[in-house]
């Protein structure tokens, strides 16, 4: 069903208002009457909103490709989601960027740290 979608909105959906649009993940209810398609696409804020706008109106479009290519018997309702992965990866290596340089300085300290109290604190 992914590649169904994506082939219909990369081929089929003419509108100037969508963008360079990825499906990333299509998730389909049990009984196979609702499906959520997962999406991301290149740009900022703006382009977000108008490829949203674009999908929300050419879901009658997908939906009767994804009927014809599937053959099912009902037809899946489709809702499209902005998949949120991407900004969530790049916060991810951000942290992890930190991470590194806090071990990293952390390390360097640890190299020239010397003991608290006396250095040979046994009794000789």
């Amino acid at each position: 069903m992914r590649e169904v979608v994506a082939s219909v909105v990369e081929h089929q959906v003419k509108d100037d208002r969508l963008g360079m649009v990825t499906i990333t993940d299509v998730r389909m209810t049990p009984d196979l009457h609702e499906a959520t398609v997962f999406w991301t696409v290149w740009g900022d804020e703006q382009v977000r909103a108008d490829s949203a706008a674009a999908l929300d109106d050419a879901k009658g479009q997908v939906r009767t490709a994804v009927g014809r290519a599937t053959g099912l018997k009902h037809t899946p309702s489709i809702t499209f989601v902005l998949d949120a992965v991407p900004e969530n990866a790049a916060h991810i290596e951000e942290l992890l960027a930190k991470a590194r340089d806090d071990d990293e300085r952390l390390h360097r300290e640890a190299e020239r740290a010397r003991p608290a109290g006396d250095p040979d604190p046994y009794r000789t």
